[in-house]
C-alpha cells in the first residue's frame, strides 16, 4: 500500500495586544489527490473550485495532521470524529508517488522556530488498530517547545439540517459535533456561564428579517430540548421551536455559536458554508464571521460554491485569503491565492462574485 503525508505548518503571532498564534503555512504532500501543496493562510480563508477538485482533501490533510499531533498515531475513530472521510487505504494515499513509499510524515513549525514532527510508516496496514503502536514500532517524534493544542482540536464542521433541527445526540458530543450535534447543550452552557454571548447572538441573528429573538425556556423537563423563537410578523403566536424554523436560521445559529463560544476550537474548518443561505446573506455572514474571528481569536478555513459569499471578502486585508483549487492535467490538486482585483481608471470594478461566474478566478467547469 502506498501512503505518504508530509504536512508542514508554521505559525505566526499576530494582534497588537493578544498573543494569538495562527497557522501561517501549510504544506501537504502525497495525500489523496494532493501530490504537493503549500499555502500561506490568513485568519479567514475561503476555498473555491469545481466539485471534486480537492478542496475538502486540503482540510482533511490538516485534520489528519491534528490527529497525529494528539496521539502520535493515526486512528480511524479520531479521524472520523474530526470530519475526515475514511475510505480504502489505496484511495487515501496519493496516486502520484512511488509504490514503495508508505510513510506519513507531519511537521509543524511556529514563528519562533519551535518544531513538532512525527512520522508513521505503516498506516495502510495499521489503520484498523484502535490503540497506539508500541514504542519500538513508532517512528521518531520530535517536540521542541511547540504548543500542539490548536492542531489537536482542529475539526472539519459540515452541519446538517437534520441534526440542527432535532437536537439529537446531545449527550455524546463535546463541544460541538461535525454535523451540528450538541448545539442545544452548548447553548445551555453559554446561557449559564456567558449570558452576554446569548444576548449578542440574538442581535447577530437579526440578519434574518423575520427574526425577533430566541430564548431557552427555564421550565424545560430534564429530557426536553427546545428553543423558543419569535417571528416579528406573527404577533398572535407567542413562539415556535426549532422544528418549525427555516433551515437558514439554524445554520446561522450554529455558525455564530461556533465563532462566539470560548469552548469551541480556535482553529477549524467549515465545509460548504453556503448551505441553505441566500447569496447576499452569505456575503454579509462572512463579514460578520470575519469580525467575530478577530474578536474571539479564531482561525478558519471555509469551502463554498456560492459566488455571493465571495462579496464578503476583503482581499486587500492580509488576514483574509481566497484560494482557487483545481486539478492539473495529471489530476493533482493545486491551489493558488487570488490577488486583489486591479482597479482600472474609468472602468467599473466587478464584484468577486461576478468575476467568479465569468471565469476570471478559475474554479468553474470548462468541460461543458
Amino acid at each position: 500500500m502506498q501512503f505518504i503525508l508530509n504536512l508542514h505548518l508554521s505559525t505566526i503571532a499576530i494582534g497588537m495586544y493578544l498573543n494569538f498564534l495562527m497557522i501561517h503555512k501549510i504544506k501537504i504532500s502525497n495525500f489523496k489527490s494532493i501530490n504537493e501543496l503549500e499555502l500561506e493562510l490568513g485568519r479567514v480563508n475561503v476555498f473555491i473550485g469545481e466539485n471534486g477538485c480537492g478542496k475538502t482533501n486540503i482540510l482533511e490533510g490538516i485534520a489528519s495532521g491534528g490527529v497525529m499531533a494528539e496521539i502520535g498515531d493515526m486512528n480511524d475513530i479520531l479521524l472520523s470524529a474530526r470530519g475526515v472521510r475514511l475510505t480504502e487505504p489505496h484511495l487515501m494515499k496519493s496516486m502520484f508517488i512511488a509504490k514503495n513509499q508508505v510513510t506519513i510524515k507531519i511537521e509543524f513549525t511556529d514563528d519562533k522556530s519551535n518544531k513538532y514532527a512525527v512520522s508513521h510508516s505503516n498506516y495502510a496496514q495499521d489503520r484498523t488498530k484502535s490503540k497506539k503502536r508500541d514504542n519500538d514500532d513508532k517512528d521518531e517524534i520530535l517536540i521542541i517547545n511547540f504548543d500542539k493544542k490548536k492542531l489537536q482540536n482542529f475539526i472539519i464542521f459540515c452541519p446538517e439540517n437534520y441534526f440542527l433541527r432535532r437536537f439529537e445526540e446531545e449527550g455524546q458530543i463535546k463541544p460541538l459535533g461535525i454535523r451540528g450535534e450538541g448545539l442545544f447543550k452548548h447553548l445551555l452552557k453559554l446561557r449559564r456561564e456567558h449570558p452576554e454571548i446569548i444576548q449578542k447572538m440574538n442581535k447577530k441573528l437579526r440578519l434574518i428579517d423575520w427574526f425577533r429573538g430566541f430564548e431557552i425556556p427555564n421550565d424545560l423537563m430534564f429530557t426536553e430540548t427546545r428553543l423558543n423563537i419569535k417571528d416579528k410578523y406573527l404577533e398572535d403566536l407567542e413562539y415556535f421551536d426549532q422544528r418549525s424554523v427555516n433551515e437558514g436560521f439554524l445554520y446561522l445559529l450554529f455558525y455564530f455559536t461556533l465563532f462566539m463560544s470560548p469552548y469551541t476550537p480556535s482553529f477549524f474548518a467549515i465545509d460548504n458554508i453556503d448551505t441553505a443561505l441566500n447569496p447576499k446573506l452569505a456575503a454579509r455572514l462572512l463579514k460578520e464571521l470575519t469580525e467575530l474571528a478577530k474578536e474571539n481569536n479564531k482561525q478558519v478555513l471555509l469551502t463554498t460554491h456560492n459566488p455571493g459569499l465571495l462579496d464578503g471578502i476583503n482581499l486587500k486585508s492580509e488576514t483574509q485569503k481566497l484560494f482557487t483549487v483545481y486539478r492539473n492535467i495529471d489530476g493533482e490538486t493545486y491551489a493558488r491565492a487570488v490577488p486583489p482585483l486591479r482597479e482600472v481608471k474609468g472602468v467599473e470594478m466587478v464584484r468577486l462574485s461576478e468575476a467568479f461566474i465569468r471565469g476570471y478566478l478559475g474554479g468553474i467547469p470548462s468541460n461543458f
